[in-house]
């Protein structure tokens, strides 16, 4: 109980002097810079105590649940018992490990569909293209784009192949989807990368990625647990621009079938 103690105020304390600078910067420039007084200060700095709270809750809750948890289930995964390797087949191949795939595919959607940042993307997506943009829509397809990406980032690291590959293949793939996408919506596809990694996603699958490169037979955690938000941050770009894509093609096909 102590130990626990201790670490909760070592938390806090290394919270509070990460939060003081920033604080520190917004202050000086209110009263430096614009030389304007803080409207409702009482309410800023409960604001501020509340975000302070919420950062030390978050960050014990990660070094007691997420970071653990996402290292057992990559332990538990590549044991020999799930694997169920046959006898015949020698040393252990990257098809031995459909379970993980299958895993690292269902948190790389349900994460990134619970992000409370994609969530809040989504809602002004909705709201300022007056409802053609689905939140729903947009949600799920960034979530399938999260899958495929921790997915194939799992692969990455149990084939042992280099990360720069996926990362130059997969920009290039971007890039010609670029140019055939719907202007509206390639903007969206570039920021929905990057709400992807934020504070539900990123714990989960970063443990993911350490947990399973200290298992593999001849991974380097520091080499190869590391890349998987690249994955995450990047295959969403092409889901979300493939959907809309496919959702113009199938806008056309309904016109012309209408107009014939």
């Amino acid at each position: 109980m102590n130990e626990a103690l201790q670490h909760f105020f070592a938390v806090m304390i290394g919270t509070i002097l990460d939060v003081l600078p920033i604080a520190g910067i917004l202050v000086g420039f209110q009263f430096l810079v614009l030389r304007r007084p803080i409207k409702n200060p009482k309410e800023v700095l409960f604001g501020f105590l509340l975000v302070l709270i919420g950062l030390v809750l978050f960050l014990e809750g990660l070094d007691l649940a997420l970071f653990p948890l996402g290292e057992l289930m990559a332990n538990q995964l590549t044991s020999p018992e799930i694997l169920n390797i046959p006898t015949t087949a020698g040393t252990v191949q990257w098809h031995h490990y459909f379970w993980v795939y299958l895993f690292a595919a269902s948190i790389g959607f349900s994460t990134t569909i619970a992000e409370p940042s994609l969530i809040a993307v989504a809602i002004k997506a909705n709201q300022v293209s007056a409802g053609a943009i689905s939140q729903w829509g947009l949600r799920i397809a960034v979530a399938i784009g999260a899958a495929v990406g921790v997915s194939l980032g799992c692969y990455r690291i149990i084939s042992g192949t280099p990360l720069h590959w996926y990362i130059m293949a997969g920009y290039v793939v971007v890039i010609v989807q670029t140019v055939y996408a719907p202007r509206s919506i390639i903007a969206l596809a570039y920021d929905s990368g990057g709400v992807t990694t934020s504070t539900v996603t990123v714990p989960l699958v970063a443990a993911l990625g350490l947990g399973l490169s200290s298992n593999i037979p001849g991974r380097n955690p520091v080499m190869d647990g590391f890349g998987l938000i690249a994955f995450t941050c990047l295959f969403p770009i092409m889901s979300v621009m493939a959907y809309a894509q496919l959702s113009e093609w199938r806008s056309k096909r309904k016109t012309d079938d209408t107009t014939r």
